[in-house]
Protein backbone atom coordinates (compact mmCIF):
# COMPACT_ATOMS: atom_id res chain seq x y z
CA UNK A 1 0.00 0.00 0.00
CA UNK A 2 1.19 3.47 -0.86
CA UNK A 3 -0.18 5.58 2.01
CA UNK A 4 -0.85 3.16 4.90
CA UNK A 5 1.91 4.22 7.32
CA UNK A 6 2.66 7.48 9.10
CA UNK A 7 5.79 8.04 7.03
CA UNK A 8 4.05 7.27 3.73
CA UNK A 9 1.15 9.54 4.67
CA UNK A 10 3.58 12.35 5.51
CA UNK A 11 5.31 11.95 2.15
CA UNK A 12 1.93 12.11 0.40
CA UNK A 13 1.07 15.30 2.32
CA UNK A 14 4.41 16.88 1.38
CA UNK A 15 3.87 16.02 -2.26
CA UNK A 16 0.37 17.54 -2.33
CA UNK A 17 1.56 20.67 -0.52
CA UNK A 18 4.44 21.04 -2.98
CA UNK A 19 1.92 21.29 -5.83
CA UNK A 20 1.21 25.01 -5.51
CA UNK A 21 -2.50 25.58 -6.02
CA UNK A 22 -3.34 29.16 -5.11
CA UNK A 23 -6.87 29.97 -6.24
CA UNK A 24 -7.11 31.27 -9.82
CA UNK A 25 -3.55 30.35 -10.77
CA UNK A 26 -2.02 27.87 -13.19
CA UNK A 27 -1.05 25.76 -10.17
CA UNK A 28 -4.71 25.27 -9.30
CA UNK A 29 -5.39 24.20 -12.88
CA UNK A 30 -2.54 21.70 -12.85
CA UNK A 31 -3.32 20.24 -9.44
CA UNK A 32 -6.34 18.25 -10.65
CA UNK A 33 -4.32 16.72 -13.47
CA UNK A 34 -1.49 15.75 -11.12
CA UNK A 35 -3.97 14.27 -8.66
CA UNK A 36 -5.68 12.17 -11.32
CA UNK A 37 -2.29 10.80 -12.30
CA UNK A 38 -1.53 10.07 -8.64
CA UNK A 39 -4.82 8.25 -8.06
CA UNK A 40 -4.33 6.28 -11.25
CA UNK A 41 -1.35 4.61 -9.56
CA UNK A 42 -3.89 2.59 -7.56
CA UNK A 43 -4.59 -0.67 -9.38
CA UNK A 44 -8.33 -0.30 -8.75
CA UNK A 45 -8.50 2.73 -11.05
CA UNK A 46 -6.33 1.01 -13.62
CA UNK A 47 -8.97 -1.74 -13.75
CA UNK A 48 -11.88 0.71 -13.41
CA UNK A 49 -10.72 3.89 -15.18
CA UNK A 50 -14.35 4.98 -15.62
CA UNK A 51 -14.54 5.47 -11.82
CA UNK A 52 -11.85 8.17 -11.94
CA UNK A 53 -13.38 11.26 -13.50
CA UNK A 54 -12.98 15.01 -13.78
CA UNK A 55 -15.68 17.63 -14.21
CA UNK A 56 -14.93 20.97 -15.82
CA UNK A 57 -15.56 24.06 -13.70
CA UNK A 58 -14.24 27.29 -15.28
CA UNK A 59 -10.90 28.90 -16.11
CA UNK A 60 -9.54 25.41 -16.99
CA UNK A 61 -10.15 24.13 -13.45
CA UNK A 62 -11.56 20.70 -12.66
CA UNK A 63 -13.33 18.74 -9.95
CA UNK A 64 -11.77 15.32 -9.35
CA UNK A 65 -13.98 12.37 -8.37
CA UNK A 66 -12.69 8.90 -7.53
CA UNK A 67 -15.31 6.23 -6.81
CA UNK A 68 -14.61 2.93 -5.07
CA UNK A 69 -17.77 0.87 -5.59
CA UNK A 70 -18.72 -2.58 -4.40
CA UNK A 71 -21.03 -4.56 -6.66
CA UNK A 72 -24.57 -4.79 -5.32
CA UNK A 73 -24.09 -2.03 -2.74
CA UNK A 74 -25.70 1.39 -2.98
CA UNK A 75 -24.73 3.03 0.33
CA UNK A 76 -22.06 5.65 -0.29
CA UNK A 77 -19.96 7.98 1.85
CA UNK A 78 -18.79 11.07 -0.03
CA UNK A 79 -15.40 12.42 1.06
CA UNK A 80 -15.39 16.19 0.48
CA UNK A 81 -12.23 18.30 0.28
CA UNK A 82 -10.73 21.25 -1.58
CA UNK A 83 -7.25 21.55 -3.02
CA UNK A 84 -6.93 25.29 -3.63
CA UNK A 85 -5.15 27.54 -1.14
CA UNK A 86 -5.10 31.25 -0.48
CA UNK A 87 -2.17 33.33 -1.70
CA UNK A 88 1.16 33.23 0.13
CA UNK A 89 2.78 36.61 -0.52
CA UNK A 90 3.00 37.19 3.24
CA UNK A 91 5.91 34.73 3.40
CA UNK A 92 8.14 37.37 1.81
CA UNK A 93 11.65 36.08 1.17
CA UNK A 94 10.50 32.68 2.47
CA UNK A 95 7.87 32.39 -0.27
CA UNK A 96 9.87 29.72 -2.20
CA UNK A 97 9.68 27.59 0.97
CA UNK A 98 5.96 28.17 1.66
CA UNK A 99 5.01 24.83 0.06
CA UNK A 100 7.94 22.88 1.53
CA UNK A 101 6.85 22.15 5.12
CA UNK A 102 10.07 20.72 6.52
CA UNK A 103 12.29 23.35 4.94
CA UNK A 104 9.98 26.18 5.99
CA UNK A 105 9.74 24.86 9.55
CA UNK A 106 13.54 24.73 9.76
CA UNK A 107 13.79 28.24 8.31
CA UNK A 108 11.43 29.53 10.98
CA UNK A 109 13.56 27.85 13.65
CA UNK A 110 16.43 30.03 12.45
CA UNK A 111 14.18 33.11 12.18
CA UNK A 112 11.49 32.73 14.92
CA UNK A 113 10.77 36.46 15.16
CA UNK A 114 8.75 36.23 11.94
CA UNK A 115 6.06 34.40 13.92
CA UNK A 116 3.65 35.50 16.64
CA UNK A 117 4.29 34.42 20.22
CA UNK A 118 1.90 31.45 20.12
CA UNK A 119 3.40 30.18 16.86
CA UNK A 120 6.95 30.55 18.20
CA UNK A 121 6.01 28.41 21.19
CA UNK A 122 4.54 25.74 18.91
CA UNK A 123 7.59 25.93 16.66
CA UNK A 124 9.95 25.27 19.56
CA UNK A 125 7.85 22.32 20.71
CA UNK A 126 8.63 20.41 17.52
CA UNK A 127 5.00 19.27 17.34
CA UNK A 128 4.01 21.31 14.28
CA UNK A 129 4.68 21.56 10.57
CA UNK A 130 4.39 24.98 8.91
CA UNK A 131 3.38 25.76 5.34
CA UNK A 132 0.66 27.00 3.01
CA UNK A 133 -2.04 24.38 2.67
CA UNK A 134 -0.50 21.97 5.16
CA UNK A 135 -3.47 22.59 7.47
CA UNK A 136 -6.08 24.09 5.13
CA UNK A 137 -6.64 21.55 3.74
CA UNK A 138 -4.21 19.20 2.04
CA UNK A 139 -3.87 17.10 5.18
CA UNK A 140 -7.59 16.44 4.88
CA UNK A 141 -7.24 15.40 1.24
CA UNK A 142 -4.30 13.14 2.14
CA UNK A 143 -6.39 11.44 4.82
CA UNK A 144 -9.20 10.86 2.33
CA UNK A 145 -6.77 9.31 -0.15
CA UNK A 146 -5.50 7.01 2.60
CA UNK A 147 -9.10 6.01 3.46
CA UNK A 148 -9.87 5.34 -0.19
CA UNK A 149 -6.83 3.12 -0.61
CA UNK A 150 -7.65 1.21 2.57
CA UNK A 151 -11.24 0.65 1.46
CA UNK A 152 -9.99 -0.76 -1.85
CA UNK A 153 -7.36 -3.02 -0.29
CA UNK A 154 -9.67 -4.33 2.45
CA UNK A 155 -12.73 -4.47 0.17
CA UNK A 156 -14.99 -2.52 2.48
CA UNK A 157 -18.71 -3.31 2.09
CA UNK A 158 -19.57 0.31 1.36
CA UNK A 159 -18.89 2.74 -1.49
CA UNK A 160 -16.48 5.65 -1.06
CA UNK A 161 -16.48 8.65 -3.38
CA UNK A 162 -13.53 11.01 -3.04
CA UNK A 163 -14.63 14.40 -4.33
CA UNK A 164 -12.05 17.19 -4.24
CA UNK A 165 -12.61 20.63 -5.71
CA UNK A 166 -10.91 23.91 -6.68
CA UNK A 167 -12.04 27.41 -5.69
CA UNK A 168 -13.31 26.76 -2.17
CA UNK A 169 -11.43 29.84 -0.97
CA UNK A 170 -13.18 32.37 -3.24
CA UNK A 171 -16.56 31.55 -4.80
CA UNK A 172 -16.91 27.77 -4.30
CA UNK A 173 -17.33 27.38 -8.05
CA UNK A 174 -15.73 23.96 -7.69
CA UNK A 175 -18.25 22.62 -5.21
CA UNK A 176 -21.19 24.13 -7.03
CA UNK A 177 -20.08 22.22 -10.12
CA UNK A 178 -19.33 19.12 -8.06
CA UNK A 179 -22.95 19.06 -6.90
CA UNK A 180 -24.12 18.81 -10.52
CA UNK A 181 -21.55 16.10 -11.23
CA UNK A 182 -22.56 14.18 -8.11
CA UNK A 183 -26.29 14.39 -8.87
CA UNK A 184 -25.65 12.88 -12.31
CA UNK A 185 -23.33 10.21 -10.89
CA UNK A 186 -25.80 9.32 -8.16
CA UNK A 187 -28.49 8.70 -10.74
CA UNK A 188 -26.23 6.85 -13.18
CA UNK A 189 -24.81 4.50 -10.51
CA UNK A 190 -27.96 4.36 -8.34
CA UNK A 191 -26.00 5.50 -5.29
CA UNK A 192 -27.56 6.05 -1.87
CA UNK A 193 -25.55 8.79 -0.19
CA UNK A 194 -25.58 8.18 3.57
CA UNK A 195 -23.01 10.77 4.67
CA UNK A 196 -20.94 13.70 3.45
CA UNK A 197 -17.65 13.62 5.34
CA UNK A 198 -15.44 16.68 5.16
CA UNK A 199 -12.02 16.90 6.81
CA UNK A 200 -11.46 20.63 7.11
CA UNK A 201 -9.10 21.27 10.04
CA UNK A 202 -10.29 21.90 13.56
CA UNK A 203 -10.37 25.65 14.27
CA UNK A 204 -9.38 27.08 17.65
CA UNK A 205 -12.07 29.09 19.39
CA UNK A 206 -9.61 31.56 20.93
CA UNK A 207 -5.79 32.07 20.88
CA UNK A 208 -5.18 29.88 23.94
CA UNK A 209 -7.62 27.12 22.96
CA UNK A 210 -6.07 23.63 23.00
CA UNK A 211 -9.26 21.62 22.40
CA UNK A 212 -9.94 19.83 19.14
CA UNK A 213 -13.34 19.74 17.49
CA UNK A 214 -15.62 17.75 15.26
CA UNK A 215 -18.50 19.53 13.60
CA UNK A 216 -22.03 18.29 12.90
CA UNK A 217 -22.84 21.21 10.64
CA UNK A 218 -21.46 24.33 9.03
CA UNK A 219 -22.34 27.97 9.44
CA UNK A 220 -23.98 29.82 6.56
CA UNK A 221 -22.87 33.12 5.06
CA UNK A 222 -24.70 35.62 2.91
CA UNK A 223 -23.82 39.13 1.70
CA UNK A 224 -26.56 41.75 1.70
CA UNK A 225 -25.41 44.71 -0.35
CA UNK A 226 -26.68 48.21 -1.05
CA UNK A 227 -26.44 50.83 -3.76
CA UNK A 228 -26.93 54.37 -2.46
CA UNK A 229 -28.15 56.73 -5.15
CA UNK A 230 -28.47 60.33 -4.01
CA UNK A 231 -28.51 63.57 -6.01
CA UNK A 232 -25.41 65.18 -7.47
CA UNK A 233 -24.57 68.84 -6.97
CA UNK A 234 -21.65 71.28 -6.89
CA UNK A 235 -19.94 71.50 -3.53
CA UNK A 236 -20.76 75.21 -3.52
CA UNK A 237 -24.49 74.37 -3.53
CA UNK A 238 -24.68 71.48 -1.04
CA UNK A 239 -28.43 71.71 -0.42
CA UNK A 240 -29.25 71.07 -4.06
CA UNK A 241 -28.11 67.48 -3.65
CA UNK A 242 -27.65 64.55 -1.27
CA UNK A 243 -24.38 62.67 -1.05
CA UNK A 244 -24.30 58.89 -1.13
CA UNK A 245 -21.67 59.04 1.59
CA UNK A 246 -24.22 60.66 3.91
CA UNK A 247 -26.80 57.97 3.11
CA UNK A 248 -24.38 55.08 3.47
CA UNK A 249 -23.26 56.22 6.91
CA UNK A 250 -26.72 55.67 8.33
CA UNK A 251 -27.16 52.16 6.97
CA UNK A 252 -23.66 51.09 7.96
CA UNK A 253 -24.28 52.39 11.49
CA UNK A 254 -27.44 50.30 11.70
CA UNK A 255 -25.91 47.18 10.11
CA UNK A 256 -22.59 47.02 11.95
CA UNK A 257 -22.94 44.57 14.89
CA UNK A 258 -26.72 44.55 14.50
CA UNK A 259 -28.35 42.18 16.99
CA UNK A 260 -31.27 41.73 14.60
CA UNK A 261 -29.23 39.25 12.57
CA UNK A 262 -28.07 37.28 15.60
CA UNK A 263 -29.04 33.60 15.65
CA UNK A 264 -28.57 30.98 18.35
CA UNK A 265 -28.86 27.21 17.99
CA UNK A 266 -27.56 24.44 20.25
CA UNK A 267 -26.09 27.13 22.49
CA UNK A 268 -23.94 28.50 19.64
CA UNK A 269 -24.30 32.03 18.34
CA UNK A 270 -23.53 33.68 15.02
CA UNK A 271 -20.88 36.42 14.91
CA UNK A 272 -22.58 39.77 14.38
CA UNK A 273 -22.64 41.49 10.96
CA UNK A 274 -19.76 43.68 9.84
CA UNK A 275 -18.97 45.74 6.76
CA UNK A 276 -16.89 44.09 4.04
CA UNK A 277 -16.77 47.03 1.66
CA UNK A 278 -17.89 50.65 1.55
CA UNK A 279 -16.94 53.01 -1.26
CA UNK A 280 -18.31 55.74 -3.52
CA UNK A 281 -18.35 55.26 -7.27
CA UNK A 282 -16.53 58.43 -8.31
CA UNK A 283 -13.60 57.31 -10.42
CA UNK A 284 -11.79 60.65 -10.38
CA UNK A 285 -11.61 63.87 -8.39
CA UNK A 286 -13.96 66.74 -9.12
CA UNK A 287 -16.05 69.26 -7.18
CA UNK A 288 -19.18 67.30 -8.01
CA UNK A 289 -20.43 65.57 -4.88
CA UNK A 290 -20.34 61.73 -4.77
CA UNK A 291 -23.94 60.74 -5.37
CA UNK A 292 -23.48 56.98 -5.85
CA UNK A 293 -21.92 54.56 -3.37
CA UNK A 294 -22.02 50.86 -2.56
CA UNK A 295 -21.61 48.67 0.49
CA UNK A 296 -21.27 44.97 1.28
CA UNK A 297 -22.15 43.40 4.62
CA UNK A 298 -21.25 39.98 6.00
CA UNK A 299 -24.10 38.10 7.68
CA UNK A 300 -23.76 34.61 9.18
CA UNK A 301 -26.65 32.14 9.30
CA UNK A 302 -27.61 29.10 11.33
CA UNK A 303 -31.15 28.41 10.10
CA UNK A 304 -32.49 31.52 8.41
CA UNK A 305 -33.25 31.58 4.70
CA UNK A 306 -32.27 34.19 2.14
CA UNK A 307 -35.79 35.62 2.23
CA UNK A 308 -35.68 36.03 5.99
CA UNK A 309 -32.35 37.86 5.73
CA UNK A 310 -33.66 40.15 2.98
CA UNK A 311 -36.72 40.96 5.09
CA UNK A 312 -34.55 41.88 8.10
CA UNK A 313 -32.15 43.82 5.86
CA UNK A 314 -35.07 45.76 4.37
CA UNK A 315 -36.36 46.57 7.86
CA UNK A 316 -32.92 47.78 8.99
CA UNK A 317 -32.48 49.83 5.81
CA UNK A 318 -35.91 51.42 6.18
CA UNK A 319 -35.07 52.45 9.74
CA UNK A 320 -31.66 53.76 8.65
CA UNK A 321 -33.05 55.82 5.77
CA UNK A 322 -35.80 57.25 8.00
CA UNK A 323 -33.09 58.50 10.37
CA UNK A 324 -31.10 59.80 7.40
CA UNK A 325 -34.16 61.64 6.06
CA UNK A 326 -34.93 63.13 9.44
CA UNK A 327 -31.39 64.41 9.89
CA UNK A 328 -31.33 65.76 6.33
CA UNK A 329 -34.63 67.62 6.69
CA UNK A 330 -33.53 69.14 10.01
CA UNK A 331 -30.45 70.65 8.32
CA UNK A 332 -32.52 71.84 5.33
CA UNK A 333 -35.05 73.51 7.64
CA UNK A 334 -32.33 75.30 9.57
CA UNK A 335 -30.92 76.76 6.37
CA UNK A 336 -34.17 77.46 4.59
CA UNK A 337 -33.43 74.92 1.88
CA UNK A 338 -35.87 72.66 0.05
CA UNK A 339 -35.33 68.91 0.36
CA UNK A 340 -34.54 67.10 -2.90
CA UNK A 341 -36.96 64.28 -2.06
CA UNK A 342 -37.80 61.33 0.16
CA UNK A 343 -35.38 58.41 0.23
CA UNK A 344 -36.85 55.21 -1.15
CA UNK A 345 -35.78 51.73 -0.06
CA UNK A 346 -36.06 49.39 -3.05
CA UNK A 347 -35.30 45.71 -3.49
CA UNK A 348 -33.33 44.94 -6.64
CA UNK A 349 -36.18 42.79 -7.97
CA UNK A 350 -38.50 45.82 -7.80
CA UNK A 351 -35.94 48.10 -9.46
CA UNK A 352 -35.56 45.59 -12.29
CA UNK A 353 -39.33 45.31 -12.70
CA UNK A 354 -39.63 49.11 -12.86
CA UNK A 355 -36.82 49.30 -15.42
CA UNK A 356 -38.44 46.63 -17.58
CA UNK A 357 -41.72 48.53 -17.63
CA UNK A 358 -40.00 51.81 -18.42
CA UNK A 359 -37.24 50.73 -20.80
CA UNK A 360 -38.39 47.42 -22.21
CA UNK A 361 -36.85 43.97 -22.10
CA UNK A 362 -34.24 44.55 -24.81
CA UNK A 363 -32.86 47.74 -23.26
CA UNK A 364 -32.61 46.19 -19.80
CA UNK A 365 -30.91 43.10 -21.21
CA UNK A 366 -28.44 45.29 -23.07
CA UNK A 367 -27.63 47.20 -19.88
CA UNK A 368 -27.08 43.98 -17.92
CA UNK A 369 -25.06 42.29 -20.66
CA UNK A 370 -22.77 45.30 -21.03
CA UNK A 371 -21.76 44.71 -17.41
CA UNK A 372 -21.60 40.92 -17.59
CA UNK A 373 -19.10 40.90 -20.47
CA UNK A 374 -16.67 43.13 -18.57
CA UNK A 375 -14.18 40.52 -17.37
CA UNK A 376 -12.25 43.06 -15.31
CA UNK A 377 -15.08 42.97 -12.76
CA UNK A 378 -15.73 40.14 -10.31
CA UNK A 379 -19.20 38.86 -9.41
CA UNK A 380 -19.60 41.30 -6.53
CA UNK A 381 -18.60 44.29 -8.66
CA UNK A 382 -20.87 43.15 -11.47
CA UNK A 383 -23.82 42.80 -9.10
CA UNK A 384 -23.44 46.35 -7.82
CA UNK A 385 -22.68 47.73 -11.30
CA UNK A 386 -25.90 46.26 -12.73
CA UNK A 387 -27.96 47.93 -10.00
CA UNK A 388 -26.07 51.17 -10.59
CA UNK A 389 -26.64 51.16 -14.34
CA UNK A 390 -30.35 50.46 -13.94
CA UNK A 391 -30.64 53.35 -11.47
CA UNK A 392 -28.80 55.71 -13.84
CA UNK A 393 -31.58 54.95 -16.31
CA UNK A 394 -34.28 55.37 -13.66
CA UNK A 395 -33.04 58.47 -11.83
CA UNK A 396 -36.56 59.59 -11.07
CA UNK A 397 -36.52 57.00 -8.26
CA UNK A 398 -33.68 58.84 -6.50
CA UNK A 399 -32.79 59.42 -3.77
CA UNK A 400 -32.93 55.68 -3.16
CA UNK A 401 -31.18 52.80 -1.48
CA UNK A 402 -31.30 49.63 -3.58
CA UNK A 403 -30.98 46.37 -1.65
CA UNK A 404 -29.50 43.24 -3.23
CA UNK A 405 -27.40 40.15 -2.61
CA UNK A 406 -23.82 39.75 -3.81
CA UNK A 407 -22.15 36.34 -4.23
CA UNK A 408 -21.10 34.04 -2.75
CA UNK A 409 -23.88 32.51 -0.70
CA UNK A 410 -23.26 29.59 1.66
CA UNK A 411 -26.50 28.14 3.04
CA UNK A 412 -26.18 26.72 6.56
CA UNK A 413 -26.23 22.94 7.00
CA UNK A 414 -26.66 20.90 10.16
CA UNK A 415 -27.08 17.22 11.04
CA UNK A 416 -26.77 17.35 14.83
CA UNK A 417 -30.05 15.47 15.27
CA UNK A 418 -29.37 12.85 12.61
CA UNK A 419 -29.12 9.34 14.18
CA UNK A 420 -26.09 8.29 12.10
CA UNK A 421 -24.22 11.50 12.91
CA UNK A 422 -25.10 11.32 16.61
CA UNK A 423 -23.82 7.76 16.76
CA UNK A 424 -20.67 8.65 14.85
CA UNK A 425 -19.90 11.54 17.18
CA UNK A 426 -20.38 9.30 20.22
CA UNK A 427 -17.91 6.79 18.76
CA UNK A 428 -15.39 9.51 17.92
CA UNK A 429 -15.54 11.08 21.37
CA UNK A 430 -15.01 7.68 23.01
CA UNK A 431 -12.11 6.82 20.72
CA UNK A 432 -10.48 10.20 21.35
CA UNK A 433 -10.20 9.39 25.05
CA UNK A 434 -7.94 6.43 24.22
CA UNK A 435 -5.45 8.84 22.65
CA UNK A 436 -5.92 11.60 25.24
CA UNK A 437 -7.29 13.90 22.54
CA UNK A 438 -9.28 16.81 24.05
CA UNK A 439 -12.04 16.34 21.47
CA UNK A 440 -15.37 18.16 21.61
CA UNK A 441 -18.41 18.54 19.37
CA UNK A 442 -19.39 21.86 17.83
CA UNK A 443 -22.64 22.07 15.93
CA UNK A 444 -21.55 24.61 13.31
CA UNK A 445 -18.14 24.76 11.66
CA UNK A 446 -17.22 28.45 11.88
CA UNK A 447 -14.69 28.53 9.05
CA UNK A 448 -17.28 28.40 6.20
CA UNK A 449 -16.97 25.32 3.99
CA UNK A 450 -18.39 23.42 1.04
CA UNK A 451 -20.70 21.29 3.20
CA UNK A 452 -23.10 24.21 2.68
CA UNK A 453 -23.91 22.68 -0.71
CA UNK A 454 -24.58 19.15 0.54
CA UNK A 455 -27.93 19.68 2.24
CA UNK A 456 -31.15 21.23 1.05
CA UNK A 457 -32.71 23.58 3.59
CA UNK A 458 -34.51 26.09 1.41
CA UNK A 459 -37.63 25.74 -0.73
CA UNK A 460 -39.50 28.72 -2.12
CA UNK A 461 -37.03 31.05 -0.36
CA UNK A 462 -34.52 30.22 -3.12
CA UNK A 463 -36.43 32.57 -5.36
CA UNK A 464 -35.73 35.55 -3.11
CA UNK A 465 -32.00 35.00 -3.57
CA UNK A 466 -32.34 34.45 -7.30
CA UNK A 467 -34.48 37.55 -7.88
CA UNK A 468 -32.26 39.85 -5.82
CA UNK A 469 -28.85 38.68 -7.05
CA UNK A 470 -28.20 40.68 -10.25
CA UNK A 471 -25.71 38.19 -11.71
CA UNK A 472 -27.90 35.15 -11.01
CA UNK A 473 -27.99 32.75 -13.94
CA UNK A 474 -25.35 34.77 -15.78
CA UNK A 475 -22.04 34.44 -13.95
CA UNK A 476 -23.25 32.87 -10.70
CA UNK A 477 -25.75 30.25 -9.61
CA UNK A 478 -26.31 27.61 -6.96
CA UNK A 479 -27.71 24.26 -8.14
CA UNK A 480 -30.49 24.16 -5.56
CA UNK A 481 -32.41 21.42 -7.39
CA UNK A 482 -29.35 19.18 -7.60
CA UNK A 483 -28.59 19.81 -3.92
CA UNK A 484 -32.09 18.52 -3.14
CA UNK A 485 -31.30 15.34 -5.13
CA UNK A 486 -28.07 14.56 -3.25
CA UNK A 487 -28.90 15.95 0.20
CA UNK A 488 -27.61 13.82 3.09
CA UNK A 489 -26.22 14.21 6.64
CA UNK A 490 -22.98 16.17 6.98
CA UNK A 491 -20.03 15.77 9.32
CA UNK A 492 -16.61 17.41 9.53
CA UNK A 493 -13.76 15.47 11.14
CA UNK A 494 -10.31 16.85 10.47
CA UNK A 495 -6.83 17.40 11.88
CA UNK A 496 -5.86 19.97 14.47
CA UNK A 497 -3.94 23.03 13.36
CA UNK A 498 -3.71 26.77 13.84
CA UNK A 499 -3.70 30.09 11.98
CA UNK A 500 -5.17 29.24 8.57
CA UNK A 501 -4.50 31.93 5.94
CA UNK A 502 -1.58 33.33 7.96
CA UNK A 503 2.18 33.04 7.66
CA UNK A 504 1.99 30.90 10.81
CA UNK A 505 -0.41 28.32 9.32
CA UNK A 506 0.60 25.03 10.89
CA UNK A 507 -0.48 21.42 11.37
CA UNK A 508 -0.16 19.40 14.55
CA UNK A 509 1.87 16.45 13.30
CA UNK A 510 0.56 13.79 15.67
CA UNK A 511 -3.04 14.85 15.10
CA UNK A 512 -2.80 14.79 11.32
CA UNK A 513 -0.49 11.86 10.74
CA UNK A 514 -1.23 9.48 13.62
CA UNK A 515 -4.45 10.22 15.48
CA UNK A 516 -6.77 11.33 12.68
CA UNK A 517 -6.16 8.23 10.51
CA UNK A 518 -7.31 6.07 13.42
CA UNK A 519 -10.35 8.22 14.21
CA UNK A 520 -11.48 8.27 10.58
CA UNK A 521 -11.02 4.50 10.35
CA UNK A 522 -13.15 3.98 13.49
CA UNK A 523 -15.74 6.34 12.05
CA UNK A 524 -15.93 4.34 8.82
CA UNK A 525 -16.15 1.08 10.76
CA UNK A 526 -19.15 2.49 12.60
CA UNK A 527 -20.84 3.61 9.37
CA UNK A 528 -20.30 0.16 7.85
CA UNK A 529 -21.73 -1.48 10.95
CA UNK A 530 -24.81 0.71 10.69
CA UNK A 531 -25.12 -0.24 7.05
CA UNK A 532 -25.05 -3.94 7.87
CA UNK A 533 -27.85 -3.40 10.37
CA UNK A 534 -30.10 -1.78 7.75
CA UNK A 535 -30.30 -4.53 5.12
CA UNK A 536 -33.10 -2.78 3.28
CA UNK A 537 -30.53 -0.46 1.75
CA UNK A 538 -28.99 -3.28 -0.26
CA UNK A 539 -30.08 -3.88 -3.83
Amino acid sequence: MKWNTTEKLKNLLFELVSWESETLTEGEQEFSRKLVSKLHELSYFQHHPEHLQVSEVDYDRQVVSALYMQEGIRDTVVLISHFDTVQFDEYGSFKPLATKPEELTNAFLANPNLLNESARKDLQSGDYLFGRGVMDMKMGLSLHMQLLERAIEEEWPINLLLLTVPDEEVNSAGMRQAVKHLAALKEAKDLNIVLFLNSEPSFTQDPDDTSEYIYSGTIGKIMPAALFYGKETHVGEPFKGMTAAFMSAFLTTEMEWSEKFKEEQFGETTPLPVSLQLKDLKDRYSTQTPYRAVSLYNVFLLKRSAEEIMTIFEDVATTAMAKCQERYEEVCARHGAKAVGKIRVIRFEDLQKYALEKLGVQSVNDIINSVIINNSLDDREKSLKIADQLMINCQELAPATVLLFAPPYYPPANSSDDPLVKGAISILLDEAKKYDIPLEQIHYFNGICDLSYCQSNETKEWHSYERNTPVWGKTYDIPFKDIAKIGAPVLNVGPFGKDPHQISERLHKKSGLEEMPELLYKLMQYVMTQREETKFRKI
